[in-house]
């Protein structure tokens, strides 16, 4: 069967789980060669390298970087256009969360925040685009949120680091107009992740009610459609970004959010 994708290579960070496993799937389930990064157990990452290749008969490897290092982020990228010959799309999806009062906010865990939820994206792209711009050919997607065009409080450092993912976006559809090279920006609401999970038990712990009820109040503040998002869903609009219908689109927040940005 012919896929779109076949013959390309993309690279998801944090794709071990959540949003970024969703989009290392769609993406496979299209034909490209999948380069997974984050962390978590190293026997079920293998199972999932493996089952993910098993399934899709695509080339799966895994590169476990520290992308809070920008050695490590370009040895990542140099590796695969090894192996592969070029990064054709790049996934920056890896994130953390923190939630604190500004005045208590620890200036490591900040800086944290920043590195894995923006800084990485700017050493990623720096190291990619090169190959992309001798193919004439790329797709550069990162994973925002909305709250890179809104913001809620006690989350200074995400928000701060995903309104810079968007301006980065734009700055790099602007370097890139005319190259073949695309680059935008996803902008999640709320997705049942391991992430989003931890946050609706410490809001569980707070106010003595149970997880389900403090996932539905959760969902209900901000999105209209009281319901999240999936991976699943995230991934198809990342394979849309890859399709030719999508060659014109670059510099965008696509929105996926159950309404939040309308409001």
């Amino acid at each position: 069967m012919v896929t779109m994708l076949k013959g390309k290579t993309a690279l998801v960070t944090g794709s071990t789980s959540g949003i970024g496993k969703g989009i290392a799937e769609a993406l496979a389930g299209e034909g490209a060669n999948i380069v997974l990064n984050g962390f978590g157990d190293a026997d079920e990452i293998e199972q999932h390298r493996a089952d993910l290749a098993e399934r899709t008969s695509v080339a799966v490897t895994y590169s476990g970087a520290d992308l809070s290092q920008p050695k490590a982020v370009a040895a990542m990228v140099s590796e695969a256009e090894a192996q592969y010959g070029a990064v054709d799309i790049l996934v920056n999806n890896a994130g953390i969360q923190h939630v604190s009062p500004i005045e208590d906010f620890d200036d490591e865990r900040w800086d944290k925040v920043i590195e894995i939820n923006l800084s990485s994206n700017f050493h990623a792209i720096k190291h990619a685009l090169p190959a992309m711009r001798r193919k004439g050919w790329g797709r550069i997607i990162n994973v925002a949120s909305a709250h890179g065009l809104s913001a809620s409080p006690f989350k200074s450092a995400y928000v701060a680091a995903k309104h810079g993912v968007i301006g980065l976006t734009k700055a790099v559809a602007l370097e890139t107009g005319g190259s073949g090279v695309t680059c935008n920006a996803i902008c999640p609401g709320w997705v049942l992740t391991p992430l989003v999970e931890q946050q609706i038990r410490a809001r569980a712990a707070d106010s003595g009610q149970s997880y389900e009820e403090e996932k539905v109040a959760l969902v209900a503040e901000k999105t209209p459609s009281k319901d999240f998002s999936t991976p699943e869903q995230i991934g198809g609009l990342a394979v849309f970004l890859c399709s030719p219908s999508a060659d014109q689109i670059t510099g965008a927040p696509l929105s996926i959010d159950g309404g939040w940005m309308a409001q």
